[in-house]
């Protein structure tokens, strides 16, 4: 691997003037398996961290539930637990980020079933949930207006089409005594201020509401969701916060019970997961290395939040519209600025498929196990060992893999596209398995080469990639990545940048600090988020030289042919 690690001492910062010294932040990131907390300082680093599994249940194929209350349960563990030992007097504010997942309750705030087992503690529709194929299609052939800000077609992650569900399928059980259609992080800012309002993220990035217009009646009564036009939105949200404003007295009496906090610190407007990474990440401060996007403006980076699926996180002064990709968003991560946001439904999941569903897996496991390493960090070893003199690269010459498991979310927008994986041999060793490997996280990367040639020919002018997430951590997905977009890798000091970013809200809710922007954006008192560590620098040598059956070709060819 190409790494060059930053001087020593260098730390992730917040820089906000006058804070007191001791002055600690609370993040809490909501995932697709687990609820992460992290105790943050001033400076942006993270002290404590702790972990919680969640519950997750598929009752069919395509359907993906959760449970709200089984959520809060475990953001009060994992808070109780980084604030163990410290005086929580001197913690100043709270902040959430979660995934996109809708979230069902009646009038009184009770959780409603969104399955036909009337299971009211499965009361949410996860963000990978594709039960509303019907419904999306169907909105998407209104061609409203509204869809030029999701890249021209909604994605069925999207809440609209789960809400049309839910009237259509569950009309008597939930959708008749809904009272409050929450997204998950809006859900959790609810639960511990009791207050309402949503933030401004989700609502523009998931529901199709206009930061600058507002919502958009004749789509609702277009698409068959006239419901919410008539009670003016009460049940999906008609006030509107930006991402880091504080939100009513701050946290309840109740939550600060379960938090194991004091009563009444700052709880801010929260963040959708990716967002809150892409706000811990885009800013770092990577002055010194070398890099193109150090004398360029911050709209020259892609922030990729990479873990069950990916996100590439661009901004820009202006719109800019792309198809395929989601947005434009103003102000929906970083304020004043215009949000794409293209995506992979599925990337460390499908890599836990290819890998787990292998014949070869138990051996895999064993031989792990014995080195007291990760499946992961034994086949990257065991690639070393088999590419011999030649870049690993040159293993994948007749294997290849189309990603799109889950249907494509950009730039082809596709949700009906599958999988594939061509060129396979009767022989199921683990050396196969870790061809198999490569090739997945190779066509990974070049999904992510075909999100970032979309947003240039659309307008955008990228450089350089920072990433962030679970897989951020893997050595061989990142190099890959650089290899195949021919682009630096950014990684910042603290690993954890969804987190940081979830506390960065917090802190801004605080007062502490003026503005969740970076001073590398805008000169004004705000917020640095990160701080450069590592540089993954492209080794385009295996790319190039492949041509005609190489890993390259076919997979580009086909995207190709496919958008023509």
């Amino acid at each position: 691997m190409m790494w060059e690690q930053t001087r020593e001492g260098a730390g992730t910062t917040m820089p906000g003037g006058d804070q007191e010294p001791g002055s600690y932040y609370v993040g809490v990131d909501v995932g697709t398996g687990s609820v992460r907390a992290a105790l943050v300082d001033q400076r942006g680093i993270i002290l404590a961290f702790a972990d919680q599994p969640i519950n997750r249940w598929e009752p069919q194929f395509n359907h993906h539930e959760q449970s709200s209350e089984d959520i809060w349960a475990a953001c009060c563990v994992v808070t109780k637990q980084v604030v163990q030992g410290i005086d929580v007097n001197q913690i100043r504010g709270l902040g959430f980020d979660a995934t996109c997942s809708l979230v069902v309750l009646d009038k009184q705030f009770r959780p409603l079933p969104v399955n036909h087992e009337g299971e009211s503690h499965r009361n949410i529709i996860m963000w990978l949930d594709h039960r509303a194929v019907s419904q999306v299609h169907r909105i998407n052939e209104t061609k409203h207006r509204v869809l030029q800000c999701v890249g021209g077609v909604m994605s069925v992650e999207m809440q609209a089409p789960k809400l049309l569900w839910l009237k259509e399928n569950l009309r008597e059980t939930c959708w008749d005594k809904a009272g409050h259609f929450f997204d998950l992080p809006d859900f959790l800012s609810w639960k511990a201020t009791g207050v309402t309002a949503r933030s401004l993220c989700s609502l523009v990035c998931k529901w199709t509401y206009s930061a600058e217009k507002g919502w958009d009646d004749s789509f609702w009564k277009m698409v068959g969701l006239e419901d919410f036009v008539a009670d003016n939105y009460s049940k999906i949200g008609n006030q509107m916060l930006p991402p880091g404003a504080s939100l009513g007295n701050g946290l309840t009496p109740e939550a600060a019970k379960d938090l194991g906090l004091p009563a009444g610190i700052a709880v801010a407007a929260s963040l959708i997961d990716a967002h809150a990474g892409g706000l811990g990440v885009i800013g770092a401060d990577v002055r010194g290395y070398g890099l193109a996007c150090e004398g360029q403006p911050v709209t020259s980076r892609l922030a990729v939040i990479c873990g069950t699926s990916s996100c590439h996180m661009g901004i820009s002064k202006d719109p800019i519209f792309v198809p395929g990709v989601w947005g434009p968003y103003f102000s929906a991560m970083v304020p004043g600025f215009w949000l794409n946001e293209g995506g992979q439904s599925v990337t460390g999941k499908l890599i836990d498929h290819m890998v787990q569903g292998h014949a070869a897996f138990p051996e895999l496991q064993a031989k792990a196990t014995a080195r007291c390493q990760s499946v992961y960090a034994y086949l990257n070893s065991h690639l070393d060992l088999i590419k011999k003199a030649r870049p690993v690269g040159f293993l994948t010459v007749d294997l290849h893999v189309w990603p799109d498991f889950h249907g494509n979310r950009s730039p082809l927008a596709d949700l009906t596209l599958k999988g594939m994986v061509t060129g396979l041999k009767l022989s199921q060793d683990l050396d196969d398995l870790a061809i198999l490997y490569l090739a997945t996280v190779q066509a990974i990367a070049f999904g992510t080469r075909l999100i970032v040639e979309a947003m240039e020919a659309a307008g955008h002018s990228l450089s350089t990639l920072f990433l962030c997430g679970g897989l951020s951590k893997n050595p061989l997905f990142v190099q890959t990545h650089a290899d195949i977009t021919g682009m630096p890798v950014v990684l910042s000091q603290e690993a954890e940048s969804v987190l940081v970013g979830a506390a960065v809200l917090g802190a801004c809710a605080s007062g502490d600090f003026t503005s969740v922007q970076n001073p590398l954006i805008r000169k004004t008192r705000g917020i640095r988020t990160s701080t450069l560590l590592w540089v993954c620098w492209f080794k385009l040598g295996w790319v190039t030289k492949l041509s005609g059956s190489s890993v390259e070709q076919p997979y580009l060819a086909i995207r190709r042919q496919w958008q023509e």
